[in-house]
């Protein structure tokens, strides 16, 4: 049933808000898929029942979307956890193992390149200064990453690289050498996001 009931709701919201003017990026699921909020302790409910609870209740979420990430591309109800990226809907494409090591924005990290910007030309203060270097031809710039320990479990964008950065390799900044010194090296299994809107991701060289 709940296969059916969600590609049910999924085309409702799709088709049915549309008609009424709304258009949003994708439901914001937390970490428990949508399908819980409506089956979990409600087995007395018919397949009806819990269908319409459940275009409740993903509505609901829906309409607690944050500001402006409205208007992007249609609803998306998966069981699977959507993350917000300057007012986009992220959602996890693959995972990847690799070897997660540190550096600081300072002379002794990034010897005479130590201007405060990183290779896109942004600050380094972008995105609370939680950005990764890693290898062009792997992850391109803007590329949007997970790395458990860093930043929370936060999307983090690939905005800088380094001459040891290659292949399976990614640098993660801090603020200060001892705090890079103190993440050490990590094997890690590294998210990689996709937009929900099958556009493609944002350019920083782009944008700044």
């Amino acid at each position: 049933m709940g296969d059916r009931c969600a590609r049910r709701v999924a085309l409702w919201l799709g088709t049915g808000l549309a008609a009424f003017g709304l258009s949003v990026s994708a439901a914001l699921v937390s970490d428990v898929p949508a399908l819980a909020v409506v089956e979990a302790g409600t087995p007395e409910l018919t397949d009806d029942e819990r269908e319409a609870k459940m275009i409740e209740a993903v509505t609901a979420l829906v309409n607690a979307a944050p500001d402006g990430a409205a208007g992007q591309g249609p609803v998306v109800v998966a069981d699977e956890q959507i993350q917000w990226f300057n007012g986009r809907a992220m959602r996890p494409a693959r995972t990847v193992t690799m070897r997660v090591t540190a550096y600081s924005p300072d002379a002794q990290s990034c010897g005479e390149y130590a201007d405060g910007l990183t290779a896109t030309m942004h600050p380094v203060t972008t995105n609370r200064g939680m950005l990764v270097a890693a290898d062009q031809r792997m992850f391109p710039y803007g590329s949007l990453l997970s790395i458990p320990g860093y930043d929370e479990g936060r999307i983090v964008p690939v905005l800088d690289c380094g001459g040891a950065i290659k292949g399976n390799r990614l640098d993660v900044l801090f603020p200060t050498h001892e705090a890079a010194l103190e993440w050490g090296v990590k094997e890690l299994e590294v998210v990689v996001w996709e937009a929900v809107d099958g556009l493609a991701l944002d350019d920083p060289r782009e944008i700044r």
